[in-house]
């Protein structure tokens, strides 16, 4: 029987109307969106690249040329150099070929047409430069080329002040969160399905539900085969949505693939236990409990993120409470901590809230569709 139950619920919920549009071309039309908006702005304008720069040597200075040099050699150079005059230096610049000029002689100064981070880094760079110059100046002035090395030697060391977390880094595009919480907002969305099986088994609701109310089969038999059904379904629907923002539209989710996958059928489960939570509460009809459902999910949504990306930020510094216990951040938040943490600590972290949300949506659903008598059926 439990079988039997369980294969009509399944179906039940793959013809429904809210479950095709909400879990399955929702996310694909939304997710196409993001891809289109945030897809090449990270690589555009976030990454750091090489700094153009135009040098204009108005005399010789061994310290900057050697400043120069090593700025500008190997990979991950800082300033991509161009020797030049200054009539074709200021040229450049206005054309927008370099970000800024710098002139060498007995000191280096900067000369930009703009304000901005690479203007800034120039900023710092000359500022840099002209204290080594002085300091390896006043070394040369005493005559102690031992003691010109040594001050060579500590100017060149890097100081670190930080320690290492030792971060995974796979993918550091800051876009890439407007896609957790387009996944975390598809496993919320379940809450409609789970709404179905709260309702389906209410006799006030429905037709089906007063005929299960009826019938000679343990209502936690009922209950327990319609939520099993609505998270196979939901479990399908979320690794679909993860594979068509993965492997179509190429978005790099970092880390572990497959403990994304588990994550995000873990979530689609505490959508599917909070819709049937809340349906289990008080007697408004299914309409009016979906439209609050679907209101609540997108406030939670918002807060997590997904319209506005510096939300977390603002939330964590004024009420750091609040996404603490938002289970979409919690969602969005794991698949978060699997791509920028190399251990898994954190991600366990928020994998086990979304257990006890769920445990606790479930077992709340069950006391309070347990408690419902009818006078007539």
């Amino acid at each position: 029987m439990f079988l039997h139950n369980f294969k009509y619920e399944l179906k039940m919920v793959l013809r429904q109307r809210e479950f095709i549009m909400w879990l399955m071309l929702f996310p694909i039309v939304l997710g196409t969106l993001f891809k289109v908006a945030f897809g090449s702005i990270y690589s555009n304008n976030d990454m750091f690249k090489s700094i153009p720069v135009a040098v204009v040597k108005t005399s010789d200075n061994i310290v900057l040329d050697e400043i120069f040099k090593g700025l500008s050699e190997g990979e991950d150079a800082t300033l991509t150099i161009t020797y030049t005059d200054e009539a074709t230096a200021r040229e450049m610049l206005f054309d927008g070929k370099v970000s800024g000029i710098i002139v060498s002689g007995d000191g280096a100064s900067l000369q930009v047409a703009g304000k901005g981070i690479k203007q800034s880094i120039l900023d710092e760079i000359v500022s840099r430069c002209n204290m080594y110059q002085a300091v390896i100046g006043q070394a040369i002035a005493t005559g102690d080329m031992q003691k010109v090395q040594d001050v060579a030697k500590e100017l060149s060391k890097e100081v670190d002040a930080c320690r290492d977390v030792s971060p995974s880094a796979d993918n550091p595009d800051v876009y890439v969160q407007y896609f957790y919480n387009l996944i975390a907002m598809v496993a919320i969305c379940g809450s409609l399905t789970g709404l179905h099986v709260a309702t389906s088994s209410q006799a006030n609701q429905s037709e089906l539900g007063a005929r299960k109310n009826c019938s000679p089969t343990p209502k936690f038999k009922h209950l327990s085969a319609a939520m099993l059904g609505s998270c196979v379904a939901q479990g399908v629907s979320m690794v679909l949505c993860v594979t068509f923002l993965r492997f179509v539209l190429q978005i790099n989710f970092g880390g572990n693939l497959f403990l994304v996958y588990v994550a995000a059928v873990l979530s689609g489960c505490l959508g599917v236990a909070l819709g049937f939570f809340g349906g289990s509460i008080g007697r408004l009809k299914y309409e009016v409990k979906s439209a609050i459902l679907l209101s609540c999910s997108m406030v939670l949504c918002f807060l997590s993120g997904l319209m506005m990306g510096n939300i977390k930020g603002v939330l964590a510094e004024k009420a750091p409470w609040v996404n603490r216990f938002n289970p979409v951040a919690i969602i969005s938040d794991s698949f978060y901590c699997l791509n920028m943490y190399s251990d898994y600590r954190r991600f366990i972290t928020k994998v086990i809230g979304m257990v006890i949300y769920t445990i606790a949506f479930v077992v709340l659903g069950v006391l309070f569709s347990r408690r419902k008598k009818y006078a007539s059926l």
